[in-house]
C-alpha cells in the first residue's frame, strides 16, 4: 500500500499541533525560575554537540564553512543564553512604586517555527530557547534541504529538555515535512504564531494563515564608507563579514557605498586585505550564475567561496582572495547585482558626499522593501544622526562588521539568530527577536479616582452624583484579592 506524503505530513500536523496545546497548558504554570533552569540545561547539552551539528549541517547542504557555523551555534548556547539570564517573561514582571499598574507576561501558545537551510541548527536552537524561556510550546518544519542535521538537533534537544522537566509535545517537529503538512501546521486553530526565518519560499503561506507573523527577512543592505571614517578598520570589518559563512549571514553587507574623496584608498585598502575588483566581462559572467531566466535563486551558487566562484564563472583570482567586488554606477531591475546575493560578493558604488550615498543607500533598500540592515562606517556624529533619521531600515550598525553586529556579537542589540524586518510589511516586529516577542503583556490597572470625580473634572452631565453602587468599596482589599489571584495563576502546577 503506497501512502500519500502529503495527507500523511498534513495529518501528523494535526496531531503535533493538538498536543503542543495540550502540553503548552502545563508548561503555563511553570514558574520562571523553572523555565530558566530548562534553558540553562538545554543550552549546556547542546553546546556540546556543537562541532559535530556543525559540521553534519556543513555537509548535508553544502553552504558555507563548518567552522563558522560552530562560532553561530556557540554564540547561541553562549551569547544569547547570556542575554536571557535575568529577563523575566512570564508571570509578574513590573509592578510601579504606587501599587496602582500591574504588568503579567503571558506565553501566547503554540508557535510554528521554520528554519533557513543557510543556519538550521544555530537558529532551530536559538527558536526553542526562547519558546521554553517563555512559557511557549514550539512545533519545527524541518527545510528539505536540512532534514538529517535538524533532526538530530532538535533530538538532542528534546531530550536535553525533557531529562530536565519539560512537558512532552512541548518542543516538536514535523518528521514528514511537506509543504501541504506546513501549511496545514501554521493554519491549524492551535497555533498562536508563526516564526518564520529565511523561508522566503514560505513566506506567502505564512501571510495567508491567518496568524500572527514573525518574519527573518534578509535584504538589500548597503555599507557606507564616509570620508571620515577610518577606512582600513572599516575594510577589514567588510571583509571579515562578508566572507563570514562565505557570506550567507542574513545582515552582512550585500553592497558597499563609498564616498569619492576616500575612494581610491578605500580601493587600495580593499586589495590588500583580499578582495579582488573583477574586470567587466568578469562582472558579466558572474551576474550570469545567481538567477535562472525566471529569476528564481540557484541553490547551487549559495554560500560558495570566492575562488569557486570564480572558477564557475571562467576565471582565476589571486591566492587568499576572500570577496570579489564588482564596480556598479545604477540600481537597476535587470541587474542581478542589485538582488542578495548569499555570497562572497560586494558591488561597489562611489557617490560625492553623504548626501547623494544617503540617497543611493534608500535606493538600494527600497529595491526589495526588505529594510533589513544597514551599515555605517563615519566618525561624524551628525552624518550617523541624519543616516539614522532618514533610512527605511530595522537596524543601524556603526562602525562594525555588520554580519557580527547585527545578530548583537559586536553591537549590544539583543543576541539573536532572527532578525525582524518588519517596514516591508511581512512581519509584526523589526526587532532581534527575543522571548518578549513571544509573550503578550497583560495589564492590571487599580481604581485611583471615583466615577463621580472624572465626570465633574471633564464637565459631563451629574458631576456632582455618586455613582449608585461601589461607592464603599475598600480598594486595599480589592487589591490584595487580585494579587493573591495572580500568585495562584503564575504559581505552578501541582500534582
Amino acid at each position: 500500500m503506497i501512502a500519500d506524503k502529503d495527507l500523511l505530513s498534513m495529518q501528523y500536523a494535526r496531531i503535533l499541533a493538538e498536543n503542543a496545546r495540550e502540553a503548552q497548558k502545563k508548561l503555563a504554570g511553570f514558574p520562571q525560575e523553572k523555565l530558566d533552569q530548562i534553558v540553562e540545561h538545554v543550552a549546556g547539552e547542546m553546546e556540546k554537540h556543537a562541532r559535530e551539528l556543525a559540521v553534519m549541517s556543513f555537509e548535508e547542504t553544502d553552504y558555507g564553512r563548518w567552522q563558522d557555523k560552530l562560532i553561530k551555534i556557540s554564540f547561541v548556547c553562549r551569547s544569547v543564553l547570556r542575554g536571557l539570564r535575568g529577563m523575566r517573561c512570564v508571570g509578574t514582571l513590573r509592578e510601579d512604586a504606587g501599587g496602582n499598574v500591574l504588568e503579567v507576561g503571558v506565553p501566547l501558545g503554540v508557535i510554528v517555527a521554520l528554519c533557513p537551510s543557510t543556519s538550521p541548527v544555530s537558529t532551530a536552537i536559538y527558536k526553542a530557547l526562547l519558546a521554553i524561556k517563555s512559557g511557549n510550546a514550539i512545533i519545527f518544519s524541518l527545510h528539505p534541504r536540512a532534514v538529517r542535521c535538524m533532526k538530530r538537533t532538535l533530538d538532542l534537544l528534546i531530550a536535553a529538555a525533557e531529562e530536565c522537566g519539560l512537558p512532552e509535545g512541548c518542543v516538536s517537529y514535523l518528521a514528514t515535512s511537506t509543504r501541504s503538512g506546513t501549511i496545514e501546521l501554521m493554519r491549524h486553530p492551535a497555533t498562536s504564531l508563526v516564526l518564520l526565518t529565511g523561508v522566503v519560499g514560505m513566506l506567502d503561506a505564512a501571510q495567508a494563515s491567518g496568524k500572527p507573523l514573525i518574519c527573518g527577512g534578509t535584504g538589500n543592505g548597503p555599507a557606507f564608507i564616509e570620508r571620515s571614517a577610518d577606512v582600513r578598520q572599516a575594510v577589514e570589518d567588510i571583509l571579515f563579514s562578508k566572507s563570514f559563512d562565505c557570506g550567507i549571514a542574513p545582515s552582512a553587507e550585500q553592497c558597499v557605498v563609498v564616498d569619492s574623496r576616500i575612494a581610491e584608498e578605500a580601493r587600495r585598502a580593499f586589495q590588500e586585505q583580499g578582495a579582488y575588483f573583477m574586470r567587466e566581462k568578469e562582472v558579466q559572467a558572474m551576474a550570469g550564475l545567481f538567477f535562472h531566466h525566471d529569476g528564481r535563486r540557484r541553490r547551487d551558487m549559495i554560500g560558495l567561496d570566492a575562488a569557486t566562484l570564480a572558477r564557475r564563472a571562467g576565471f582565476e583570482v589571486p591566492a587568499g582572495t576572500r570577496v570579489l567586488i564588482a564596480e556598479r554606477k545604477y540600481v537597476s531591475d535587470t541587474d542581478a547585482y542589485n538582488r542578495e546575493l548569499l555570497a562572497p560578493v560586494l558591488p561597489w558604488y562611489v557617490e560625492d558626499d553623504w548626501m547623494h550615498a544617503c540617497e543611493k543607500c534608500i535606493e538600494l533598500l527600497l529595491f526589495d522593501r526588505a529594510g533589513h540592515t544597514l551599515v555605517i562606517h563615519s566618525r561624524d556624529a551628525e552624518v550617523i544622526r541624519q543616516f539614522a533619521l532618514k533610512k527605511p531600515v530595522a537596524r543601524l550598525l556603526v562602525n562594525t562588521p555588520a554580519a557580527l553586529g547585527g545578530m548583537g556579537a559586536t553591537t549590544e542589540l539583543f543576541p539573536a539568530m532572527t532578525l525582524g524586518s518588519g517596514l516591508a510589511g511581512q512581519g509584526i516586529t523589526s526587532d532581534n527577536v527575543s522571548p518578549m516577542n513571544l509573550v503578550y503583556i497583560r495589564r492590571v490597572g487599580y481604581g485611583t479616582r471615583r466615577a463621580d470625580d472624572v465626570i465633574r473634572l471633564l464637565g459631563g452631565p451629574g458631576g456632582g452624583q455618586r455613582p449608585a453602587h461601589g461607592s464603599d468599596i475598600n480598594l486595599d482589599a480589592l487589591r490584595q484579592v487580585l494579587r493573591e489571584t495572580l500568585r495562584v495563576i503564575s504559581a505552578p502546577e501541582r500534582n
